[in-house]
């Protein structure tokens, strides 16, 4: 019987290999898995950034407004391969991902930049400021 198909509970494993079904469970093999973000508004700037760790964003990332939403969708290819004494391991995983995220009223999409660095693309825009809003006129009213 080959080692790759047998299994023993008492067999030695890395706490990684024995979390990655519960890792699968929680985060989703979905084909639109959905991606983590955070939003700050800060100095009338609008910042999102996406946890997107492992990709090419020129060639798996494609980011869109419509709708007053910031569309991000993408694909991810990931591979591994273990090798050590007698034995071999290879995992892959593929699928693609989206996130849209509402925008503030008044974001021109002209003003929207994006960067990528570390694995979290980022996503700044800067929020318009309000109208002040005008003191109420009274309107006076005459006898007909």
């Amino acid at each position: 019987m080959s080692d790759l198909l047998r299994w023993s509970p008492f067999e030695r494993r890395s706490p990684f290999e024995m979390m990655e079904p519960l890792r699968r469970l929680f985060e989703g093999e979905s084909e639109k898995s959905m991606i983590r973000v955070e939003e700050e508004v800060k100095d009338n700037v609008l910042t999102i950034r996406a946890e997107l760790p492992g990709i090419d964003p020129e060639k798996d990332v494609e980011i869109s407004v419509s709708e007053g939403q910031l569309h991000i969708r993408g694909e991810r290819r990931e591979e591994s391969e273990q090798k050590e004494k007698g034995t071999y391991r290879s995992e892959f995983r593929y699928g693609s991902f989206y996130r849209s995220v509402p925008l503030p009223k008044g974001i021109k999409d002209g003003d929207i930049t994006a960067t990528y660095k570390d694995g979290v693309l980022e996503v700044k825009a800067p929020v318009p400021q309000p109208a002040a809003e005008e003191e109420p006129q009274k309107i006076q009213i005459t006898r007909g």
